[in-house]
């Protein structure tokens, strides 16, 4: 999820397109979040950890 969000955090700078900048960011921050959480040991959707 993290790396999607930088694609489209790239595409959306590259191509001047605000809406993917803006989704880059949702999923970039989204997918930081799930690894923060499985890091310091809480389940994530019913998983142990989350990568």
């Amino acid at each position: 999820m993290i790396i999607l969000g930088v694609i489209l955090l790239v595409i959306g700078f590259l191509a001047g397109i605000p809406v993917l900048w803006t989704i880059g960011i949702i999923l970039a921050v989204v997918g930081l979040g799930l690894v923060l959480a499985g890091a310091l040991g809480h389940e994530v959707a019913g998983r142990r950890h989350y990568w």
